[in-house]
């Protein structure tokens, strides 16, 4: 297996043939936020199978994002998402989604795919009425990978996400503070352990921050990265955590491998 991290949640598992590329932003800026490391990702991130879109916020499902993908891959959207892109994008892009829910199983090219909750606020914000839940993604493979989206820690992770191999775990944000719904280093690390991975890959950090924030609390944008591996030596030592620059890859081998 291939992990790539495009930066913040965005990030392309390529196996067994079949790519899903997670949450895409393929752009340098969301509204009021830019990205301030790596360059926008290139045109081959946008090639894949089928993309998952975690919930509605827009830096996970972002709008501008969806034509650089390819015209032919299947959106897996959380329930009510269709309708917030039909709106906003027309029925060439509505006419591809696939409306899912925690506990829904699907199959995209050879790999089975289980959606699981994430304890976070699935709404389109600000100001619309689109809503749906927040939801995760388990990939059935050699390995497996657990993609969180965004969410806290909540009783029941460690039965609905794992065990898995692999975590796509966030770990900080795109501004100055994380609020509800959110894991930091330590929370991360504490996830990963719940859901039993041997390998972690932290996302949702040091790639976008706000427009004239350079200088605001500049200690949650890159540091969260070497936290978490610092969080997570001091939990689980046995935890190898890849750290990633956006762009850059891993190799995976399952348990077989």
């Amino acid at each position: 297996m291939r992990i790539t991290w495009w930066g913040h949640s965005t990030t392309t598992i390529e196996s067994s043939g079949t790519r899903l590329l997670t949450d895409p932003v393929l752009t340098s800026r969301i509204a009021h936020v830019r990205r301030r490391r790596g360059p926008a990702p290139t045109p081959e991130a946008g090639q894949c199978d089928a993309v998952l879109v975690s919930h509605m916020h827009a830096d996970h499902l972002h709008l501008t994002s969806l034509p650089l993908v390819s015209p032919d891959a299947a959106l897996v959207v959380p329930r009510g998402a269709a309708k917030l892109i039909h709106v906003h994008s027309g029925a060439f892009y509505s006419d591809r989604c696939i409306e899912v829910a925690p506990g829904n199983q699907l199959r995209i090219g050879n790999l089975d795919i289980t959606v699981v909750t994430a304890h976070h606020d699935g709404r389109r914000l600000p100001w619309s009425s689109h809503r749906g839940p927040a939801v995760g993604f388990r990939v059935e493979g050699s390995p497996s990978v657990w993609f969180a989206g965004d969410t806290d820690l909540y009783d029941d992770l460690a039965a609905e996400a794992g065990p898995v191999d692999l975590a796509l775990v966030p770990v900080g944000g795109w501004g100055p503070s994380l609020g509800p719904g959110h894991l930091d280093p330590a929370g991360a690390a504490e996830a990963v352990r719940r859901v039993g991975a041997r390998i972690a890959v932290p996302v949702h950090f040091g790639t976008f921050w706000p427009i004239g924030f350079d200088r605001l609390r500049p200690e949650l944008f890159l540091p969260p990265g070497d936290k978490f591996m610092e969080a997570m030596a001091d939990l689980d030592p046995a935890v190898k955590v890849e750290l990633l620059a956006p762009g850059e890859s891993t190799e995976v081998l399952g348990n077989d491998g």
